[in-house]
């Protein structure tokens, strides 16, 4: 089953009738040194980049809208058969028709990673990864405007992921049995357990059976973490060899702050330049291996020095710490989720291409260049704070992928009118139909030298959408013909739900008697 058709099936039971036309985009795997950027030896990983829009027809003859848009990223480590899903951004236009098609969405992309049977990366293990932090929009541009969107508020949101997280557990119960242990850790700094569970139940009761623990998984061993242990488990971790490093995520921006804040005023200036070498060819000659040594001395010694500034802090002092951070603190209540998945490994039979290099690219999946473009068109040229731009701009980021896969070439040529006066241009030389052969560009030099790049380059070619994949892997619909949800009329105007008409008090107050 591809992550398409896992995401069809979850819209398929919502209540009403309305259609559904959904785009997922999955780039290719992609290497990434930095998930642990102070772990050292850094663990290899790869990257591959998630982009999930869907909209909705209410009638045959109305037009689609967006309403719902997921960005996310998945990492495979295999050095320790882990996988994380980093679920980034989920936001809606508030344009769907009731209830809003979101939250079954993101629950059926969070069950087919934490499914071992649909996870469609070789890892034995997986973690979750959520920071929950309202805002009025994250992915579809002034939709705050559009009177029917109602943001949640803090507590709300994260009281709304805890739910989901729970709903996806216990249907992950349902389908594996035992097979699969499952932990589920949420800290909201600033708060105690105590305020953090009233809060959050006030607004969602909890009725599953999931137990959920405040505060952080590091310090467990049950379920092994992604970064390798180090020493082969003989020294106990730091701080770096714990918690990953995302993009846009405050604790990748506290971590950094300390490993590169080495005093107690503030961060250390940087050290003097050299001074200005002799022009010299001789001198430049006699100096050059001096140099190099002395510039790969620097670098590693201020590799030690971050380093040795990450060991300084423990993970509950990070924590401890976190409280205090103005992202966490400022007028609003944050909330970082992590749940953890462990199940049997499958059997070599099952085993699928990709498990054989973890860059190879399966089918269906486009490259990261075609993600980001659709991504940055999304951000920056379009808008949604009314219903007649919302339609706009989803047809036309809608034709763009389809063009893209297309390779553009359904867009039609412009017409030239043929000119009456007799005058004629020279004929423009035929277009040759075959592309010219790959030609390797010379290599890029830094002072007269090649550089050393971190990152060996994969080996495999990037993946080049076509019809075929867009129809058989990127885009689907779905016609959803169910009962309507059911309405709330007499809701308020009953007691206990047994239909009769709620007694009401009212209370007078007694006037104070004066004396005359």
């Amino acid at each position: 089953m591809t992550l398409r058709d896992a995401l069809l099936a979850g819209l398929n039971s919502l209540p009403g009738t309305r259609e559904f036309h959904l785009h997922v985009l999955v780039s290719s795997p992609r290497k990434h040194g930095n998930l642990f950027p102070f772990a050292n030896p850094r663990p290899r990983s790869y990257l591959q980049d998630i982009l999930i829009l869907l909209s909705e027809q209410t009638t045959p003859d109305s037009s689609p809208v967006f309403v719902s848009a997921i960005e996310a990223c998945v990492y495979n480590i295999p050095t320790t058969s882990c996988a994380i899903l980093y679920v980034s951004k989920v936001d809606s236009t508030g344009q769907a028709t009731a209830p809003s098609p979101t939250p079954a969405l993101v629950r059926a992309l969070l069950l087919f990673y934490a499914d071992p049977a649909t996870r469609p990366i070789s890892a034995n293990h997986l973690w979750i990864h959520v920071f929950a932090r309202a805002q009025n929009q994250y992915l579809f541009p002034n939709s705050s405007e559009y009177p029917n969107k109602r943001p949640l508020s803090d507590i709300k949101l994260c009281a709304w992921w805890k739910r989901q997280f729970s709903t996806v557990v216990g249907e992950l119960a349902t389908r594996v049995g035992d097979t699969c242990r499952t932990k589920l850790y949420y800290i909201l700094p600033g708060l105690s357990e105590f305020e953090a569970h009233h809060s959050l139940e006030r607004v969602y009761p909890s009725t599953g059976s999931c137990s959920w623990t405040y505060g952080h998984p590091y310090s467990q061993d049950e379920i092994p973490l992604p970064c390798p242990c180090p020493s082969g488990g003989d020294s106990p971790r730091h701080l770096g060899q714990c918690i990953p490093s995302f993009d846009d995520d405050p604790k990748s921006r506290f971590i950094d702050e300390i490993a590169y804040t080495t005093d107690a005023d503030g961060v250390r200036s940087p050290e003097r330049k050299r001074a200005r070498a002799d022009t010299l060819k001789t001198h430049e000659e006699d100096t050059s291996s001096a140099d190099a040594s002395e510039k790969k001395e620097g670098r590693s010694k201020k590799e030690d020095q971050t380093h040795k500034e990450v060991k300084k802090v423990s993970v509950e002092e990070f924590w401890e710490r976190m409280s205090f951070r103005q992202e966490c603190i400022a007028g609003a209540v944050t909330g970082f989720f992590v749940i953890a998945v462990s199940g049997i490994s499958r059997p070599a039979s099952t085993l699928t291409a990709s498990e054989v290099s973890p860059l190879a690219p399966q089918a269906g999946q486009v490259s990261s260049q075609m993600n980001k473009r659709v991504l940055t068109s999304l951000l920056t040229a379009h808008e949604f704070p009314s219903v007649e731009k919302a339609v706009w701009s989803t047809k036309v980021i809608e034709d763009t992928i389809r063009g893209l896969c297309d390779g553009l070439k359904s867009n039609p040529l412009p017409l030239v009118i043929a000119d009456r006066s007799g005058r004629q241009t020279p004929e423009p030389e035929p277009i040759r139909s075959t592309l010219a052969p790959p030609q390797t560009p010379p290599p890029r030099l830094v002072n007269g030298k090649r550089p050393i790049v971190d990152i060996s380059p994969n080996p495999f070619p990037e993946p080049v959408a076509s019809l075929e994949t867009y129809h058989s892997y990127i885009y689907g619909t779905i016609a959803v013909k169910n009962r309507p949800p059911p309405t709330k009329e007499h809701g308020e105007a009953t007691s206990a739900g047994n239909g009769r008409p709620a007694i009401i008090t009212v209370l007078t107050a007694r006037k104070k008697r004066t004396k005359s």
